[in-house]
């Protein structure tokens, strides 16, 4: 008899297939799962049809049909749990080649089973199974000799069968589009409703007694994360429950719950599995101790994984503690981890390529990421690099320096923007080609070693299957590169680093002072102290890029506005007869804010140009304007300027100045023209798109014409002009400073407010909005309400509702869901919302806000309406201030409705909103009512149309005052002594076998007659003046000068150190250390003592050298240091 007979007197179609299952199950498991998941498609559809509790969802797919947030209302987790594995059990038979394991099909009949049981206990007028009824495996049929279905078969069975339910309900809606027919449909589906509805509520009044195993469900959703990494388990005994030996019990003995096997029979992972209400933690030293065991029987010891069914930890004890992972690591990738126990190389003694970089910031940034990697075993690192110092070629070389030493195979780069995803896939292409690098933005199904993508895409990607494995599963890359690593990226994206487990390296260019804490925290780092930093003034201070000049320009209507009363007598008459709005209202005066947002003065625009035109530095023998962007506040204000500068200049034929934004057309052409240095145009006017990861070293002028107080963005835009361009103002005349020049106030703003806080992060609309009714029943809690039909009673019920709606919603197999799901779970009972306590409130708000959820509002002016009233109701029950303000907004609402009483939906609640406008509704209003109003009115508040401005176009005369040059804070001023460095650097190079330049170089001793013949060939190519002689003589003398310009020799510097290295023998640490000092000779060419007691030599040791020779040894090394200095000094 079959174990599903319970379900043949009324689900006789349901029966059918689950019998089907059940007889399959171990003479032919691939079709068991096929009708399994029939059986339960067949079952959840009838409860849709029947059951008007149910809410059918945006599709009809079996997936929908079980996440849908009142399915799982009705049913409860637990079960959803069971039909998703039934589900995706069924859909891997049908779709995978490979061989299916009778276990699955085992799997799939037992959760079937407890699905079927509930279906029957809630839905059945008959008999009832008890509640003590039990699914056994013993008896699954044994003797059935079949042949097994193949896929081909199975997908005909699939196709056939979806053909008749698609048959079924074309002859529904024929015989829908009879009106007699429709009506007697409609009324035999409500009178089958009615009675199932009735059976419903008197089979669930009597208590569920029923065992539905979630310890095996556990089980089976780890069968499932596994089976994503494609683990396929068919041995039990040496798969699963493996016996051990050698266990400190009674017996010795133990079972190990999953072995993850190599090709070569030896241990590669292990699961420990705890039950699903208990810490999977607790299962460490469990685990533990099987690792013991295993590695003692087979010679290698396992990668440790335990887990719960909610959450996973991955422990690979040679190198690291233990982490949570969010699944499990593939067979290849748990081999790699194995081999890399005995294949990664140290990174210390390692070269770094010196075609990819050779400036020694990136050397040191590359150093210090390994040391943090290797030294410290951390996992993470951020990079303060400024923008135009290398920061794309330093992560590639730093992927080649992990890749050659075997700590990495695969590499994920990520950008916020495909122009710059572009730039870094071209960049690894050029320098790694090797590592087959891939774009996953014009390319998503490529293969490489290198993957260059967006967020978003990324995003896209990670949920994607092939044959029901994961093609980018937690473990598929080993490193992560953020590009421009910030709050918005962490806040949107930060699903991404918690989901692969991988190192984290992080780029930013902002000040490493102003990187907000959030950055930091991300990369589990003290804020304010980065892995490395190399800021905008060391790199002018090195010659590797350009200062800016900070000009300010102050515009009277830009920083006062408007006033009429300061017009001329016919700028007024031209002010009175402008059409401000429909009301014909005239105002007295304009904010600074409304010019250049709605209000467009003619004259504003002109100077403001004209200023830049006269000032700005020019190109092609002082003839034409170099390369500028004007930073615009918006495309109207874009246009406008355009349109001004055509107007002006009208030979230029409408070509030398043009917008590029989001709106242009064909906007990557003319970038790809405005980088050229000879095409047009020559002033590029932006909204927002050159700001960043736009890279033309002929770029001379930026214009401020918009205001900015974003720290981050002010640091990208300024990065904007920082890059080196020899000869570009003609042979041997190079871009030595470029000009900033602000129209509103943006230098002064950050200079007065070096400390500047961007604020938190912030949560998006619904994420705020869940939280606010978090805290609106945390506070009607704290006023108590003890009277069940009490208001407020009511309207705490009705905002839990809309929570649990929410929580309902969240499907726990989305990756960003996933991390969550106990917490998701928890919150999907009814027990826990009969009170909040703080604990609940944090994990509320702090965990499951902003979740994604099936339960979506589309209509924003509907939300914003909500959360305005939130803060209302919130303001109430804590007697704010901030109510007044509040209350104004509402009654402003209402009184622009009113405007609109010839629209039927707001007549019909025209006396509600006449009666909020009165001040006897305000007088002890209450939350309830408050609720009264968002109820009533916020489906029409999107009918209110917002007043724009229309644009306003004048021409009163502005006025301009002079510029003034101004210190931008961290960063080195353009002076006289950095442009001789520049011009010294660029001579030297040029001129590098003069004897004399030779001699600096090899580390040999100058005489007077090479410093005066150094004087000589400096005066006479005119790039030096006396005075600058004169200054560098004060400053140490011309030798040591041109030695930091031109570094020293590496042999000459080897050479330094040669008798030092034969008296004595060296350790490994010593010798790194000694290659250290080297690399600092070679690229600076002198090396002031001290530096031995700072980083990066004190990460050797915490006294610096002190730390790593004896007294006589640091004696030595200081002594050769100042040899070497006196050898240039002469």
């Amino acid at each position: 008899m079959s174990q599903f007979a319970f379900l043949q007197a009324e689900f006789s179609e349901v029966h059918e297939h689950a019998v089907k299952a059940e007889s399959l199950a171990l003479s032919d498991p691939r079709s068991a799962c096929f009708y399994a998941r029939l059986a339960l498609e067949v079952a959840v559809k009838w409860m849709y049809r029947h059951d008007r509790a149910l809410r059918s969802p945006y599709e009809t797919t079996l997936s929908a049909l079980i996440h849908e947030p009142t399915f799982r209302k009705l049913v409860g987790d637990a079960l959803v749990a069971k039909g998703k594995v039934v589900k995706d059990l069924g859909n891997a038979a049908v779709h995978e080649a490979k061989p299916v394991a009778p276990a699955r099909a085992i799997t799939a009949a037992r959760e079937l089973f407890h699905i079927a049981y509930w279906l029957v206990r809630t839905y059945a007028k008959g008999a009832k199974p008890a509640a003590t009824v039990e699914f056994s495996a013993d008896a699954l049929p044994r003797t059935t000799q079949v042949e097994a279905s193949t896929l081909g078969k199975l997908k005909e069975i699939a196709k056939r069968f979806d053909e008749t339910a698609r048959e079924r309900d074309r002859a529904e809606q024929l015989r829908l589009k009879s009106d007699g027919d429709r009506l007697k449909l409609e009324t035999e589906i409500k009178r089958l409703q009615d009675e199932i509805a009735k059976i419903k509520k008197t089979n669930q009044a009597i208590p569920d007694g029923h065992n539905y195993n979630e310890a095996q469900t556990r089980d089976a959703f780890i069968d499932l994360l596994l089976a994503e990494a494609g683990w396929t388990f068919t041995k039990p005994g040496h798969d699963t429950e493996y016996p051990i030996s050698g266990m400190p019990n009674a017996t010795g003995e133990g079972f190990v719950d999953y072995v993850l096997w190599g090709d070569d029979g030896r241990p590669l992972g292990l699961v420990e599995a705890k039950r699903t209400r208990r810490d999977a933690r607790e299962g460490q030293r469990q685990a533990e101790l099987y690792a013991d065991a295993l590695g003692r029987q087979f010679g290698q010891r396992p990668i440790i994984f335990y887990s719960n069914g909610y959450e996973h930890w991955i422990w690979d004890d040679h190198r690291y503690p233990p982490r949570s992972i969010q699944g499990f690591l593939k067979k290849d990738e748990l081999e790699l981890a194995i081999q890399r126990r005995d294949t990664r190389k140290p990174l210390a003694p390692e070269d770094i390529n010196s075609k990819i970089v050779e400036r020694y910031y990136q050397t040191r940034a590359i150093r210090r990421v390994a040391e943090a990697f290797e030294k410290d075993n951390l996992r993470k690192a951020l990079l303060v690099m400024a923008t135009g110092s290398g920061k794309t070629r330093t992560v590639i070389a730093l992927s080649d320096l992990l890749m050659r030493t075997n700590w990495t195979r695969r590499i994920l780069f990520l950008a916020d923007r495909v122009a710059l995803v572009n730039q870094a896939a071209n960049a690894f292409k050029a320098f790694l080609p090797q590592a087959s690098p891939v774009n996953l933005v014009t390319d998503k199904v490529a293969h490489g070693r290198v993957y260059v993508s967006t967020y978003p895409t990324m995003m896209g990607l990670i949920d994607e299957t092939k044959s029901g494995v994961r093609r980018f599963g937690p473990g598929h890359f080993d490193l992560i590169v953020i590009d421009e690593a910030h709050r918005s990226v962490y806040r949107k994206y930060k699903a991404i680093f918690d989901y692969f487990d991988s190192l984290l390296v992080g780029l930013t260019a902002t000040p490493k002072d102003e990187v907000d804490r959030d950055t930091y925290a991300l990369f589990d780092l003290e804020r304010g102290i980065p892995t490395d930093a190399y800021g905008l003034d060391e790199a002018v201070s090195d010659g590797f890029l350009v200062p800016p000049k900070a000009v300010s320009v102050p515009l009277k209507f830009q920083r006062e506005g408007i006033k009429y009363d300061d017009l001329s007598e016919e700028e007024k008459e031209a002010w009175d007869a402008i059409e401000w709005d429909e009301d014909g209202a005239i105002p007295d005066r304009v904010e600074a804010a409304a010019v250049n947002k709605w209000l467009f003065n003619e004259d504003t625009v002109d100077k403001v140009l004209e200023h830049v035109m006269t000032h700005g530095l020019k190109v092609a023998d002082g003839d034409r304007l170099g390369k500028t962007i004007i930073f615009a506040k918006n495309h109207d204000h874009a246009q406008f300027i355009a349109e001004r500068f055509d107007a002006n200049y009208p030979h230029l034929q409408g070509r030398f100045a043009r917008v590029i934004d989001f709106k242009t057309e064909y906007a990557q052409s003319l970038i790809d023209d405005f980088s050229s240095a000879d095409k047009e145009p020559h002033i590029a006017i932006s909204v927002d798109m050159l700001d960043t990861g736009i890279d033309i070293p002929e770029v001379v002028n930026l214009v401020f014409f918009k205001i900015v107080r974003s720290k981050t963005k002010f640091w990208q835009m300024i990065g904007r002009g920082t890059r080196l361009c020899p000869d570009l103002f003609g042979i041997g005349q190079h871009k030595e400073y470029f000009y900033v020049f602000d129209f509103c106030q943006n230098f002064e703003f950050f200079n007065q407010n070096p400390d500047l806080s961007e604020g938190s992060s912030g949560a998006s609309l619904s994420g705020r909005l869940f939280a606010a009714r978090v805290e609106l029943v945390d506070e009607l809690d704290r006023h108590g309400y003890p009277d069940v039909d009490d208001p407020a009673a009511v309207l705490r019920r009705d905002v839990v509702a809309q929570l649990r709606a929410e929580v309902d919603g969240m499907n726990v197999e989305n990756f960003i869901v996933r991390p969550k799901r106990r917490i998701v779970e928890k919150y999907r009972a009814d027990d826990v919302w009969s009170k909040l306590g703080l604990d609940e409130r944090t994990e509320l708000i702090d965990h499951i806000a902003g979740l994604p959820s099936a339960v979506v509002d589309d209509d924003i002016s509907a939300k914003q309406f909500d959360y305005l009233m939130l803060q209302t109701q919130l303001a109430v029950l804590r007697a704010e201030k901030a109510f007044a303000g509040y209350k104004k907004r509402i009654v402003d609402l209402a009184a622009a409705l009113e405007e609109l009483g010839n629209v039927p939906m707001v007549a019909a609640e025209m006396a509600f909103i006449v009666e909020i406008q009165t001040d006897e509704f305000w007088q002890d209003v209450t939350p309830p009512m408050l609720e009264a109003i968002r109820r009533r009115l916020r489906s029409l508040i999107k009918l209110i149309e917002l007043k724009k401005r229309p644009h306003v176009y004048t021409d009163f005369e502005d006025e301009i005052g002079g510029p003034t040059e101004v210190e931008l804070k961290g960063v080195a001023v353009g002076t006289d002594m950095h442009r001789f460095r520049v011009k010294a650097r660029h001579f030297l190079k040029e001129h590098e076998n003069h004897i004399a330049i030779q001699k600096v170089r090899l580390n040999e001793p100058l005489t007077a007659q090479d410093l005066a013949e150094l004087e000589r060939i400096f005066i006479e190519a005119a790039v030096a003046a006396p005075e600058d002689l004169e200054r560098v003589r004060n400053d140490g003398g011309l030798g040591i000068f041109v030695r930091s310009l031109v570094g020293l020799d590496r042999e000459a510097a080897k050479h330094a150190f040669d008798q030092f290295q034969c008296k004595r023998k060296l350790s490994a640490n010593q010798i790194e250390f000694l290659n250290m000092v080297i690399d600092y000779l070679t690229e600076r060419g002198v090396m002031d003592p001290r530096l031995l007691y700072e980083s990066p030599f004190t990460d050797f040791d915490a006294m610096g050298v002190e730390g790593v020779f004896d007294n006589v040894g640091v004696s030595e090394l200081i002594s050769i240091l100042e040899e070497v200095r006196q050898r240039a000094a002469a």
